[in-house]
């Protein structure tokens, strides 16, 4: 015969394991998120937004017939995160997939809101 106490026993374990996990998981992902190819992109895609916002904000929606400087840096900006992007996930994805793959949504959110402006307003 089973007792109330030990059934309360059992259930407060196995939450207590959920929770060792999730704390493990999150402990890890600080660990991850503070390596320089995790959170270089997601820095870079933050100054690409800023300065098509800036030149926008500066000069409007302007459509040039030659790209200027601000165009040039964006587009270096964005194409120098995949090499990064890459590295990170051939590195951390098979070490800690969930992790990893938490940071490279991070990373995905990051540079599809850089890109979005630039898509909207035809830039």
């Amino acid at each position: 015969m089973i007792c109330f106490h030990q059934l309360e026993d059992r259930r407060s374990s196995s939450a207590d394991l959920s929770m060792n996990s999730e704390e493990d998981i999150m402990a890890t992902m600080t660990s991850i998120i503070r390596q320089p190819s995790a959170f270089l992109p997601v820095a870079m895609s933050l100054v690409a937004l800023i300065l098509v916002l800036g030149h926008v904000a500066l000069f409007g929606v302007v459509h040039e017939a030659d790209e200027g400087t601000a165009a040039h840096i964006w587009q270096l900006l964005m194409a120098l995160q995949v090499p990064i992007i890459a590295f990170f996930a051939f590195k951390y994805v098979p070490q800690k997939p969930k992790q990893a793959l938490l940071v490279l949504a991070l990373q995905i959110v990051a540079m599809l809101t850089a890109c979005a402006p630039v898509f909207f307003l035809r830039l």
